[in-house]
Parts: C-alpha cells; sequence; structure tokens
C-alpha cells in the first residue's frame, strides 16, 4: 500500500501517523473481515486491475445490506395491512352475530361471512353437550375430546375420521380445514372451515384472528342460550 505523504493521526487521544495504519493493515488482511461494518464507512478510490477493488466490495456490501432491509420493511408493511384487513373483517362479522337472534342466525352469519372474508368453501358448526355421559350419548365428541381442550386453533389436513364427522359427504373435496374450539357454558363444539384449496389453511399460518373469532362465537351462543331459557 502506498502513502502519497505520512500524516499523523489522532485516535482516542493518541498520535499515529498513516504509515503505522497502512503497516498494521498490511500486516492483518483479515481485519475487513472481523469488522464488516466498517468497510460501509471507507472512501476508498476505485483502481482496479483484473480484480475486485476494495469499493467494490464495499458497494456490494452497502447494496446488501439495503436490500435486506428492503425486504424486511416490505415484509413488515405487508403484515400490518393484513392484520388490518383481518381486524376489519373480525369487526364485521362481529357485528352480525351481535344482531342475530337465535343459533340459526349465527350459523348463517358465519356461514356467509366466512365464506365471503375467509375464502371457506364449507362452514361447519358442531357443537355438543357438556357433561359426564356425554361422550357416550355422541359419539362425535370422543372423536374431538382432546381437541375440546385446546386454547388454540388448528389448520391443516384433516383425518377420514374428524373430516368425515365435521363435513361428511364435503370431506372428499377438501384438502385443507382450520378448526376452531367453541367454549360455552353449557356446551363446547368446533366451528370448522373447510377448502379444497391445501395452501388455504396451512398447519403453519398464524391463528389469532382464528382464535378470536372462536371467543367471539363462544360469547354469543352463551347470549343466545339465556335468551331462550
Amino acid at each position: 500500500m502506498t502513502i502519497p505523504q505520512a500524516e499523523e493521526i489522532q485516535v482516542a487521544g493518541a498520535t499515529l501517523d498513516e504509515e503505522s495504519v497502512a503497516d498494521y493493515l498490511a500486516a492483518h488482511p483479515e481485519f475487513f473481515e472481523r469488522h464488516p461494518d466498517l468497510v460501509a464507512k471507507l472512501r476508498v478510490p476505485h483502481v482496479s486491475a483484473g480484480a475486485v477493488s476494495l469499493i467494490e466490495h464495499q458497494v456490494a456490501v452497502l447494496r446488501g445490506q439495503l436490500e435486506t432491509e428492503r425486504r424486511r420493511l416490505a415484509h413488515l408493511i405487508a403484515r400490518a395491512r393484513d392484520f388490518e384487513n383481518l381486524s376489519a373483517r373480525l369487526h364485521g362479522l362481529t357485528l352480525q352475530l351481535v344482531a342475530a337472534p337465535d343459533l340459526e342466525r349465527v350459523e348463517t352469519a358465519l356461514h356467509e361471512g366466512l365464506c365471503q372474508e375467509l375464502n371457506a368453501e364449507v362452514v361447519r358448526l358442531k357443537l355438543f353437550p357438556i357433561g359426564a355421559g356425554a361422550r357416550d350419548a355422541d359419539p362425535l365428541v370422543g372423536a374431538f375430546l382432546d381437541f375440546l381442550d385446546r386454547d388454540h386453533s388448528l389448520c391443516g389436513p384433516l383425518d377420514p375420521e374428524r373430516g368425515g364427522a365435521l363435513f361428511g359427504d364435503r370431506a372428499e373435496s377438501l384438502a385443507s380445514a382450520a378448526l376452531i374450539p367453541i367454549k360455552g357454558e353449557r356446551v363446547s363444539g368446533v366451528l370448522a372451515l373447510g377448502s379444497s384449496d391445501p395452501e388455504r389453511f396451512r398447519s403453519d399460518m398464524g391463528t389469532e384472528f382464528l382464535d378470536r373469532l372462536g371467543e367471539v362465537v363462544s360469547r354469543k351462543l352463551g347470549a343466545v342460550q339465556r335468551s331462550h331459557e
């Protein structure tokens, strides 16, 4: 490394000359590998003779950092928009459920709202009585006994037994489903959404929206039961 003119450099109160800095970097070529953040701050003349110059490496580092931040920002913006849209959909469906006077209207609101807002092809609300003999009285309860204790919804492909119990003849045409636990005062059950698209309800998708919907439906069912006593 050629230094046109040696100058003194003040570093943390100590005086260094450029030749000493140059000698140090020449003796430690891996220095910038251990301190890649410094590369983005350097100003180096672009002199290249068939090899990648330091300034080209610097530009590549900066471009990589910029592209990473752009992707991260785009991902955050997309997630924020999705959350905003889902919140608006949940609010609209909640208003429909509040206005429903009975179980039949609740089921109608769920079917229309979820088919339209979540692109579900089939919507089923299965309610089970709560009690010691409920499992023997209704075989369907036994198939979903472990699911009823879940705190979160479950998404993904369904096994034939559960699929047939929930969707009947439509089960064979469905490739993915979302199961939402319903926990009422006197009944519990499953709100099931089915789709022929295997990617619609993936096992790795978030369930916050579905969990909130389950809480709303559970509360509404309790209110419907009390109003008909």
